[in-house]
């Protein structure tokens, strides 16, 4: 189905294309009938709030199309961007299974889909289907793994060009093209990126410069081409 931004609409998540790729999707076929039941489906324009900071858990969005900014800011408005999430992902999921507030703000980058799973539902669902238990509790364990590994980049890196060097890294995985280079599309402007490394924006920009003068990547429009990740790997060990 079409539906505004020239998205298609997955409004069933037995015939989604790509549930088996992600961890919650891939369930069996009477806990996707299920979920089906219980979720509510909505398409998200850019800059669409799902959840804020601070805010009482009322249910969990699953991701499936589109990107989503997490952020924490202080009381001085200071934020850090925690994650980018894409699709597949669960938003909400630790403030829901732990009664807490949303510990983070969700902000849609580009306009995308979502599904809405109350609270209760959910809960009720973990209950009937072992299996959504066990995913819910798998996929817990790996946003601690991401905030773990925030606080050593953020805590125990020392300088902006080795967080920045890390974060370029963890946006590839292996090299794209034949030259070994890897090419990503950049969504995050210069003050995103500021907010999540912890820097400030006019460090960020000259992070850039000093890594073009190296030969370490090149912009070309919003494609960024990260031209030698040994290199990166290199800033990151020291």
């Amino acid at each position: 189905m079409r539906a505004p931004y020239g998205l298609n609409i997955l409004d069933n998540c037995l015939t989604c294309p790509i549930r088996g790729e992600h961890l919650f999707c891939n369930l069996s076929v009477r806990a996707l009938q299920r979920l089906n039941e219980i979720k509510a489906t909505a398409i998200y324009p850019k800059g669409a709030m799902l959840f804020l900071e601070g805010q009482q858990p009322r249910g969990v969005f699953v991701l499936c199309g589109g990107k989503t900014k997490l952020s924490t800011s202080s009381r001085e408005g200071k934020t850090i961007i925690t994650k980018i999430s894409e699709s597949g992902d669960v938003l909400g999921l630790n403030a829901v299974v732990s009664n807490c507030p949303y510990e983070v703000t969700a902000e849609m980058m580009e306009p995308g889909q979502a599904n809405f799973v109350p609270r209760d539902s959910l809960l009720q669902l973990m209950k009937e289907h072992v299996e959504v238990a066990l995913r819910v509790a798998q996929q817990v364990s790996r946003n601690y793994y991401t905030a773990y590994e925030e606080i050593r980049t953020l805590g125990l890196t020392t300088s902006p060009s080795e967080k920045f060097a890390k974060l370029l890294l963890s946006w590839t995985d292996k090299p794209t093209q034949n030259d070994g280079s890897t090419q990503v599309k950049l969504t995050l402007t210069h003050e995103e990126i500021a907010e999540t490394i912890g820097t400030t924006r006019e460090t960020v920009s000259r992070l850039f410069s000093e890594f073009k003068k190296k030969q370490l990547l090149q912009l070309k429009g919003s494609t960024l081409v990260i031209r030698s990740r040994p290199s990166l790997e290199r800033i990151v060990q020291f």
